[in-house]
């Protein structure tokens, strides 16, 4: 079973898996309902047109096409959870807990209530098997990596997942589209979160909550009132433009209080941690952290790893300390650990 998102890499997917002798039955996963799918021209996932774009190099190839509702399990864990971590002064990762939720997880058990053996989609990351039967989640060795989104991955999931495309550079996998005349080969990837029209995040958390994020104060670090913000929803951690107050020098976020809504800003310089904690923890290459280990730590998507001592804690979290400080450790957000090409595991930073 492979999920098609209906955007090249999926394609490609579809045609390799084939070509290389699997039975293969193309899924689209309908994740929003009729009124939330709005359409795409540019490119993305999860519309009717993508729907369309999937079903149609099915018949390309030659593959069933089927199209699952999953609309129910991407509102609760997806939807659901990105604005509450919003409305907490957080900021989450919907993309990883859509792998997490709905593709690695609602989409294996389908795959297995039907009879299949393998899911597949199109992302970038290896997958293999160690020697003593562990299975490791690997770097795919080009630009386009997606091992940081996918650190949730279980032993259980990694056994049953195939990455076709994960060997190959992204302008290899458009040529490959382009000289088999699949309709996609130029279709422009996905940028923006596929529930949040026009990339507007504050408006998407208003209409759906149904209610403003209320005005607040920004605070400097010794709590003196700096001006006032327009909601804890429109700022994240490390955010220095489009504060809407010019202080004469730049400012950062550097902390969000939901409880007495301030936004909390410092010079430059403030936004750096060198310590973080983390939570909600997933381990891949090792059964678990029972003892202080290095590795690298890498903060955000398209952060460079960081050098760092991990140091389990009694009450299930892990203290993470890096060699230099890190820009912008934003509450919400992932932190991975890897040796090497090797994902370790990761979690939630808290």
């Amino acid at each position: 079973m492979l999920g098609m998102s209906g955007g090249v890499d999926s394609s490609v997917a579809a045609l390799l898996l084939r070509d290389a002798g699997y039975a293969v039955t193309g899924v689209t996963l309908r994740l929003r309902p009729d009124s939330a799918m709005h359409q795409s021209p540019a490119g993305g996932c999860c519309s009717l047109d993508d729907i369309d774009d999937a079903r149609r190099v099915c018949y390309q190839l030659g593959l069933e096409h089927l199209v699952f509702n999953f609309t129910d399990v991407f509102q609760k864990t997806v939807i659901d959870y990105f604005a509450s971590e919003y409305e907490q002064g957080r900021t989450p990762n919907p993309c990883i807990a859509c792998n997490r939720h709905v593709k690695f997880d609602a989409m294996l058990r389908r795959a297995r209530e039907l009879g299949y053996d393998y899911i597949a989609t199109g992302h970038y990351a290896n997958i293999r098997q160690r020697e003593d039967g562990r299975w490791l989640l690997e770097r795919a060795g080009c630009a386009k990596d997606q091992s940081y989104v996918l650190y949730a991955m279980t032993q259980d999931q990694l056994a049953h997942t195939l990455f076709p495309v994960a060997g190959l550079p992204k302008e290899e996998v458009r040529n490959i589209a382009e000289k088999q005349g699949l309709l996609v080969a130029n279709k422009p990837d996905s940028q923006e979160i596929c529930f949040v029209p026009d990339n507007d995040y504050a408006a998407f958390l208003e209409e759906y909550s149904g209610k403003p994020s209320p005005p607040g104060d920004f605070v400097g670090p010794d709590g003196k009132v700096l001006g006032r913000h327009q909601g804890i929803t429109h700022y994240t951690i490390g955010q220095r433009k489009g504060l809407g107050i010019a202080f004469g020098e730049p400012m950062y976020v550097t902390r969000i209080d939901p409880r007495c809504n301030q936004v909390v800003l410092g010079p430059d310089g403030s936004q750096y941690r060198d310590t973080l904690f983390a939570h909600d923890l997933n381990w891949i290459s090792v059964p678990g952290l029972s003892a202080p280990m290095r590795a690298a730590a890498q903060v955000r998507y398209r952060a460079a790893p960081a050098p760092a001592l991990l140091e389990p804690l009694s009450d299930g979290t892990v203290k993470v300390t890096f060699d230099t400080p890190q820009r912008s450790v934003t509450p919400g957000q992932a932190v991975v650990f890897y040796d090497g090409d090797v994902v370790v595991g990761g979690g939630t930073i808290a």
